[in-house]
């Protein structure tokens, strides 16, 4: 133990005195802060302590010497781990402190975070010495590491909106101008039911996610119970349909919906034509964001409730029928109730989607205010207001824990467990014939629907001017990826630096948001420690936090020192990373469930560490889960736009910020191609994904097969 605290006491000496202290705006490229280190803005920590006399810094150099003399002293056993993890601790506050107190002149860099990490990793070491987790330092340390990173990139810009929205204009801090604001008449109002105009953009917002909660889940039930219940013969074209919403950005279904139901869409002039009505701008409002987020949820609302159904004991079922029970009645009685915890999920889900859905709303709003667009206006109208914005934040996140709990309460204690260590080779009953005919009579016209819908991406970006010009034309792609080969290969698209920027920034963020997730889920699955259910929340928080949040609280907290990351491509690496990591968490609970925890009891014993248990014996079978988790963190990567669409700048601008600014200007043409080459990127990756699988699935197959043949014949 000994040895390694040297050895991290290493890493953290070398941080401080060869790595710069502050972020220095003039450095260039990887490398260029070397040159820099014999200036003042460019210095690292020792050097800024000795040279320049940085007084501010003296703690922390007091607190790197004295942990130098706990691990060069004579100390052993119990008595050094306990002045390892005292001054460690105490190390570690008084950095934080620093950063969060002194009056710094940038933001803290590489020196200060190498320092940091060494200190925290010695505490870590200190603790496991203490016997806590059976003195496995590595499982010590990825515990703090992943509280750590939870911490200040979840907890720690959530605290910034909290504390944004208590500010006052003389910068105190106080409540009564956060209750003016989030009590606002203008946010609250409800004209709407008198006559007298739209509601207020909270009202709206929480009546929007109501119906679309309750509409995509009733939806996703129907289809779910066609796909299990019923003798359809086109089943998998139903399961294709959950696809779609995962690789389509999130307007794109707004823009399909104004080429279809727009003053010039294809449905607007049929019905004029034909039969006289007038062309209205019904589709912009209520209803058109209505239907926009079913298009976009019910799909989702599917994925959850499909396992649930099948999920449902058939013994049961075919008890309850013995007692002489109809279908019907076996289904109300019986099975819809064992089906609560997936339609409580899935209502869960369009309820939150909803909340957080940015560009459909911008897209066919018009006097439809909704929070997410209200907090977006705030940032980047022509009065910036952030105490506004963090005030609406505050009411959207509300709203969505306020569902949380509603939904634990209406789950109650109660046990809906039908799948036991008992074999149970009972077949599904079928719906009942009404019931039948009704999910029939809702699911397939939608789902009509929703081909015509998402082919209309694809039409409207090779035709001119939708409605007015419908010669067919790939000027849209031209001019957004548009490329010449006189003078060499020269991309003049306007498109292509905002796609090769989306394409590198989700490349970096899928990994890592994997390896977080992963490292989280073996936490969860194979290690005991106290406060575990409190950890685990604290991971799964950034999902139950809307985009729109997320976004502000980044711009917020890493805005000024002591972490300066606005209009880097760091902070939506990062983003990214926090904001997708409960996928890698679930996925890997569900993955590393299915293993024997006598597979990590062999390897300790022969000999091996928690680490090269997890990278030799755990990690190699988990190849599905670390590749689904990689492709689903990509494609999110690339699709989102809520919370990204405050983090973009001139130097690293996404895709969907891109078409964002296409639509606003009017370009549906440009914005609707762009889609259309993300979809098709995706669907690239996504088949990628599915092959690699298949290989690996198809290559074990074939060697057990080839495993029994007779040698004779496997040569054959």
């Amino acid at each position: 133990m000994k040895k390694t605290a040297l050895w991290w006491l290493a890493a953290g000496m070398l941080s401080a005195a060869c790595l710069p202290w502050f972020v220095n705006e003039d450095a260039q490229g990887p490398l260029s802060f070397l040159s820099g280190l014999g200036t003042e803005p460019g210095a690292s920590l020792l050097i800024r302590v000795a040279v320049f006399s940085d007084a501010a810094l003296w703690p922390i150099g007091l607190c790197l010497f004295a942990l130098a003399a706990v691990c060069f002293s004579g100390l052993s056993g119990r008595r050094f781990a306990v002045a390892l993890t005292s001054v460690s601790a105490v190390s570690l506050a008084v950095l934080v402190a620093y950063g969060l107190t002194a009056d710094l002149p940038a933001g803290l860099s590489w020196g200060a975070f190498g320092l940091a990490s060494s200190m925290l990793f010695l505490l870590t070491s200190g603790i496991s010495s203490l016997r806590s987790a059976n003195g496995d330092a590595f499982v010590v340390g990825l515990i703090g590491a992943v509280i750590v990173l939870v911490g200040l990139f979840v907890f720690f810009p959530i605290a910034h909106v909290m504390s944004e929205a208590f500010e006052l204009p003389d910068g105190s801090y106080g409540v009564s101008r956060f209750f003016s604001l989030f009590f606002a008449k203008e946010v609250w109002h409800l004209s709407c039911l008198s006559g007298g105009g739209s509601c207020g953009p909270a009202v709206n917002s929480l009546f929007l996610a109501v119906c679309t909660g309750l509409a995509t889940t009733m939806l996703g039930l129907a289809f779910a119970l066609i796909a299990t219940r019923s003798g359809f013969r086109a089943k998998r074209l139903l399961r294709m349909l959950t696809v779609l919403p995962i690789i389509t950005p999130p307007f794109v279904i707004g823009l399909a919906l104004i080429l279809l139901f727009g003053r010039a869409g294809v449905v607007t002039d049929f019905a004029h034509e034909w039969f006289g009505f007038d062309k209205t701008r019904w589709v912009y409002g209520f209803t058109g964001v209505f239907v926009a987020q079913l298009l976009s949820f019910t799909p989702i609302a599917f994925l959850v409730l499909i396992g649930v159904v099948e999920g449902v004991s058939p013994s049961m079922e075919e008890a309850s029928q013995t007692m002489r029970a109809s279908r019907w009645q076996t289904f109300r009685h019986v099975s819809l109730p064992l089906m609560r915890p997936g339609l409580a999920n899935a209502f869960l889900l369009g309820f939150i989607e909803s909340l957080a859905d940015f560009g459909n709303p911008l897209v066919l709003g018009g006097d439809f205010g909704v929070l997410s667009t209200e907090i977006y206006f705030a940032i980047v109208g022509a009065v910036s207001d952030s105490a506004r914005a963090a005030v609406l934040g505050i009411v959207l996140l509300t709203m969505t824990l306020g569902a949380f709990l509603l939904q634990r309460w209406w789950l109650g204690s109660g046990s809906y467990a039908t799948v036991t260590g008992k074999g149970d080779s009972g077949r599904h009953c079928h719906m009942s014939r009404g019931l039948k005919l009704t999910c029939y009579a809702v699911a397939l016209p939608w789902a009509a629907f929703t081909a015509v819908v998402y082919s209309m991406i694809f039409f409207g970006s090779i035709v001119a001017l939708w409605g007015y010009d419908n010669s067919f034309t790939l000027a849209h792609y031209t001019r957004a990826f548009g490329f010449d080969f006189s003078d060499g290969l020269s991309l003049n698209g306007a498109a292509w630096d905002s796609y090769f920027t989306t394409l590198k920034i989700a490349a970096l963020a899928a990994p890592l948001t994997a390896l977080v997730g992963l490292a989280t889920a073996y936490l969860l699955v194979r290690r005991q420690f106290a406060g575990k259910q409190i950890f685990e929340f604290g991971t799964l928080l950034s999902f139950a936090i809307p985009g729109t949040v997320v976004g502000i609280s980044y711009i917020l907290a890493f805005n000024v020192p002591p972490i300066e990351l606005t209009g880097t491509g760091a902070i939506l690496i990062i983003a990214f990373m926090f904001r997708n990591m409960p996928v890698g968490v679930r996925g890997g609970v569900a993955a590393m469930s299915q293993l024997d925890k006598s597979l990590d009891e062999a390897s300790v014993t022969l000999g091996a560490n928690s680490f090269t248990t997890v990278r030799r014996v755990i990690a190699p079978l988990l190849g599905p889960a670390i590749l689904a988790a990689l492709v689903y963190s990509f494609v999110r990567a690339i699709t989102s736009v809520s919370a990204v669409i405050f983090l973009v700048s001139a130097r690293h601008n996404m895709a969907t910020s891109f078409i964002v600014g296409r639509v606003e200007n009017g370009e549906f043409g440009i914005a609707i191609a762009y889609s259309a080459v993300l979809i098709i990127t995706m669907l690239v990756c996504i088949g990628l994904l599915q092959l690699i699988v298949g290989q690996r699935a198809l290559y074990r197959a074939d060697r057990k097969r080839k495993n029994q043949l007779s040698p004779q014949t496997a040569t054959t």
